[in-house]
């Protein structure tokens, strides 16, 4: 008989007997790391809709399109290739990273070379790979809340500190500058920057990110960006990508990026790391060993996109936008719901804290996590609370699904909280 050790997640221990190899199963260091709350919901969901519930899902944050034609036969000609069917350079096809360097230049106006971009096995792997090349144990990153689920256990992973710096809905879910130098210590060394983010949809101005980028230099501290929700902003909000505007830190930026939500490519797995060439080198070097190279198809495919022009993502943001607006709309319709109009991405993150320490039904929800359980079980609308991205008290719905199910889903509730 084995029992679940306190001390140490995912470690047994045999009753009466000293602890061996045997007994300890999994390490401290992938025990500890938490579930994707996002992709678990989104299984869920899937799974209650395999069992014939008629589950509408606002979890997963990919596009519901499908991948450009023009992409799709790019990969079906690179399988007849054979070339695409033998090992390739472990930090990217040549060619792509070329393509991704002057595809920055052109939609960000920032120039780097080939030498500057690693391919990566999606945007999850890039974020990993570039704490995991920057970070020595220890080092502190500051990371603006609501985050998306998987910086902090990048960080973790890395050996990294995460210190959370929150903004509510009263500041449009920035962070400001002020905050930022109060969370700072001798051991920071990293800034995290998301915008347009996930989970809330906030966009930067460009005098914001130049504020930002103006305390980032005076203090000498590194940055890594998220630019994967690039070209998802709305309302004509004045932007850009921070090593843009604010040029002294080119050479201190990490910007991670992929094919993912722009060209509704989520199942192909093709991200990239752009950064200092040292850096990037080290970051190739760990690829090698951990997983050498991307997909050669997904490659071919990822090159196929990015030498594109942008009218995939052109249709796409016209329907996203009419979706935002009406899902914000309708969430404002719900008593004890707050939603700020996001600028950016496709989710909304609205408040639900009116609708907490209430009794519905019967029930007593005093936590926006059992509020989304309380959801799924009555309406059978999966939705991700807040706690998973560090901030209690709010929701997460993506908008990017089908009108009708989005109009559908709000509606349940409406009809649950009326």
């Amino acid at each position: 008989m084995t029992a679940t050790s306190p001390d140490q997640p995912g470690t047994t221990t045999t009753p009466g007997a000293s602890a061996g190899a045997r007994d300890r199963r999994v390490s401290q260091r992938i025990g500890s790391i938490a579930e994707s709350a996002t992709l678990k919901v989104d299984a869920k969901a899937k799974a209650l809709k395999a069992e014939g519930r008629p589950v509408i899902g606002f979890g997963a944050g990919e596009p519901d399109f499908p991948t450009p034609d023009y992409v799709v036969e790019a990969a079906v000609d690179a399988c007849r290739d054979p070339k695409n069917h033998r090992y390739t350079p472990a930090g990217g096809l040549p060619e792509l990273k070329k393509a991704i360097a002057e595809k920055t230049l052109r939609d960000s106006g920032l120039s780097v070379e080939p030498s500057q971009v690693l391919v990566t096995n999606g945007g999850k792997q890039a974020i990993y790979a570039a704490f995991a090349t920057m970070l020595d144990p220890g080092d502190e990153v500051i990371v603006p809340a609501p985050y998306w689920t998987t910086y902090p256990e990048s960080i973790q992973l890395a050996g990294g500190v995460s210190v959370e710096v929150l903004a509510d809905e009263t500041q449009d879910y920035k962070v400001t500058v002020e905050q930022l130098e109060a969370a700072r210590t001798e051991r920071t060394k990293v800034l995290l920057f998301v915008s347009p983010s996930n989970p809330t949809g906030a966009v930067y101005t460009a005098d914001e990110i130049r504020a930002i980028g103006a305390w980032v230099e005076e203090h000498q501290l590194w940055v890594l960006t998220d630019e994967i929700y690039e070209h998802l902003v709305y309302d004509g909000v004045e932007t850009g990508s921070l090593p843009v505007l604010c040029p002294e830190l080119a050479e201190h930026c990490v910007i991670v990026n992929g094919v993912a939500k722009t060209y509704a490519m989520t199942g192909w797995r093709v991200g990239w790391m752009i950064g200092p060439t040292d850096l990037v080198k080290a970051a190739t070097n760990l690829q090698s060993h951990a997983t050498s190279n991307v997909s050669n198809v997904a490659q071919r495919a990822a090159l196929a996109a990015v030498s594109g022009d942008l009218t995939a993502v052109d249709e796409m943001k016209v329907a996203f936008e009419r979706r935002r607006k009406l899902m914000v709309s309708m969430l404002n319709e719900i008593d004890g719901v707050v939603c700020p109009t996001p600028h950016g991405a496709f989710y909304a993150y609205p408040s639900v804290k009116g609708l907490l320490g209430r009794e519905h039904e019967g029930t007593l929800i005093e936590t926006s996590a059992q509020l989304s359980e309380y959801i799924l079980d009555k309406a059978e609308v999966a939705i991700v609370p807040g706690e998973a991205f560090g901030s209690p008290g709010y929701l997460r719905l993506s908008y990017a699904l089908g009108d009708d199910d989005l109009v559908e889903g709000i509606t349940r509730l409406q009809k649950l909280f009326a």
